[in-house]
């Protein structure tokens, strides 16, 4: 008996070590390029790719940091030269998961800019408290002033659609045209919870468990929110996973879940009142492609057509990543909004 509850003892123990160990904060890494990149604002650390994400993009892509602040650097793929767009990703991707839309598009008259969220990729990871929506915009806005860029055109999806709107409500008058796909740019008005694996995770330990824990797992799931499960095969989804897992530091994604608001009263809720003012007063070209087989955002669309009353709506068939299944309708609404800017 007494043998018995010294096992016991020791199991419990593990068991609160381990808990601990999940629920630390986690720790800043800082990532470390190789040489320089020049552009035609400065010159900027350089980043060699790693090769399993190398082998996805060509060797005409630039690939460097931006440190927005001592020791928070962004990691910033860029192709291409003409008319800036840029185009932000959510969670829990990087700025890769725009690389099927760049091949569509006519790299002599587009430079396309995919920065990656402080946290995700290649990025400077954080610990978890860090993550805050104020946090992410005001670090992705350092990205558009360091390019010293005086217009652009912007594509977001997923917290690309916040974070990306924010960082640009800071720069007023740089946005000169949109194409927005599955995401949301207002705060909840009572209390809800954008899916049941957002209302799951915000138990403490227990998304630690579900999303950090078993992160392969976690990752492999992401096939699930799309229309075509085909398109989010293994080896795509290691480009989102293998820098988190390398890094040593994978809080970013359970973190970005639990920013979401899931009420009037959520942290995250007075910046994306800010944002949705800013949205709103807005007076520019808009296109909305909508996955209309995403199971988090699909349901979002009719909010979305209020805020942009004339904006053209394409529906398609694709899930919460559009940009891995319909590249091309992307690019095509890209251009067409370029075309629309650059005569404006």
């Amino acid at each position: 008996m007494r043998a018995m509850s010294k096992v016991a003892a020791v199991l419990a123990a593990l068991l609160l070590l381990a808990a601990l160990i999940l629920l630390r904060d986690g720790e800043h890494v800082i990532p470390q390029g190789a040489g320089m990149v020049e552009l035609e604002v400065g010159e900027f650390e350089a980043f060699p790719l790693p090769d399993y994400a190398a082998a996805v993009v060509s060797d005409a892509y630039k690939s460097y940091f931006i440190e927005v602040e001592p020791g928070v650097k962004i990691h910033v793929l860029e192709v291409g030269q003409g008319y800036p767009v840029y185009l932000q990703h959510g969670n829990p991707t990087t700025g890769l998961l725009y690389r099927k839309v760049v091949e569509s598009l006519p790299l002599d008259r587009v430079r396309a800019i995919m920065p990656t969220m402080v946290g995700l990729g290649f990025s400077t990871k954080i610990p978890a408290s860090e993550h805050t929506l104020d946090n992410h915009m005001r670090w992705m806005n350092s990205v558009l002033t360091a390019l010293n860029l005086t217009e652009t055109v912007y594509v977001g999806q997923d917290w690309g659609g916040p974070v990306g709107m924010g960082a640009l409500s800071l720069s007023p008058g740089l946005l000169k045209g949109a194409v927005v796909m599955n995401t949301g740019f207002s705060a909840p008005r009572v209390p809800m919870d954008l899916s049941r694996a957002h209302a799951l995770v915000k138990t403490p330990l227990v998304g630690e468990l579900v999303v950090e824990a078993m992160s392969p797992v976690f990752f492999t799931r992401l096939a699930e929110v799309q229309g075509d499960p085909a398109t989010m095969p293994p080896q795509v989804m290691d480009l989102y996973r293998r820098p988190l897992q390398d890094s040593g530091n994978a809080k970013a994604t359970l973190a970005l879940m639990r920013m979401v608001a899931d009420g009037p009263d959520h942290a995250s809720a007075p910046a994306l009142r800010t944002v949705e003012r800013y949205v709103e007063g807005l007076n520019i070209p808009v296109e909305l492609i909508w996955g209309m087989n995403d199971p988090i955002l699909s349901k979002g669309l009719p909010i979305m057509r209020k805020m942009f009353p004339v904006a053209p709506v394409i529906e398609t068939e694709a899930g919460h990543f559009l940009q891995e299944e319909v590249p091309e309708t992307i690019a095509a609404a890209v251009l067409r909004i370029v075309d629309i800017a650059q005569k404006n």
